[in-house]
């Protein structure tokens, strides 16, 4: 009896020791991050890039995010709403990090739909028919043709600009942002500079709050 408590004592030291262990190098990545984040604030804003709302507002939300990503998707109304419930104190900027298989042409295309003023229609249009041009995880953006006329953009307008070498290059800028703010994977985060502790819409709206709550 007396060995089979010690064992569980033992056992129960080792997972404590575990959790513990596993805490602080949690802590120890999100202090990472954030420096890392702190020192490369010219690679997560760019003053060209798509952004919503006030742009005096107090809280910055940075996103870095492939419209074929279904997470992206979901997220997207949800931050949405976070503006509309706090108006004129949150605003977004989206930064392209295409990479999914095949996401660089659609992405090619939605930055050309800024040049008719049609960015978010065609963006949420994009993910409101995601599964009808994502297929086991590529993209086909030769699939995207109805979705995109239904916006009304002028098509061939659309395909000339999307073919432009200003849009290549923003494309090759914001993946080599990303690669500098650590991203691996979307979306991805930052509320005035912070990278998330981790992972999660709650996560992200904390962090959003504590912010709004700094500013008042």
């Amino acid at each position: 009896m007396k060995q089979r408590n010690l064992f569980i004592a033992v056992l129960a030291l080792l997972i404590l020791a575990f959790a513990g262990g596993a805490f602080f190098y949690k802590k120890q990545q999100a202090e990472q991050a954030a420096q890392n984040a702190a020192n490369n604030m010219a690679a997560l804003v760019r003053a060209d890039a798509q952004s919503f709302g006030n742009p005096n507002a107090p809280v910055h939300i940075v996103e870095f995010f492939d419209p074929a990503c279904g997470t992206c998707r979901e997220f997207y109304p949800l931050v949405k709403a976070m503006m509309t419930a706090h108006p004129d104190k949150i605003r977004l900027t989206m930064r392209y990090a295409p990479f999914h298989p095949g996401s660089e042409a659609v992405v090619k295309v939605l930055e050309a739909s800024r040049k008719q003023d049609k960015f978010e229609t065609t963006l949420e249009a994009l993910f409101a028919g995601q599964d009808k041009w994502v297929i086991n995880h590529t993209s086909h953006v030769e699939m995207t043709g109805p979705i995109l006329e239904s916006t009304g953009m002028d098509m061939a307008r659309l395909q000339n600009d999307a073919n432009a070498p200003a849009v290549a290059a923003m494309i090759v800028r914001d993946l080599a942002d990303a690669k500098t703010m650590n991203v691996t994977m979307t979306p991805e985060y930052f509320v005035n500079g912070k990278p998330l502790p981790q992972f999660g819409f709650e996560e992200l709206k904390k962090l959003v709050d504590d912010e709004l709550a700094n500013t008042q």
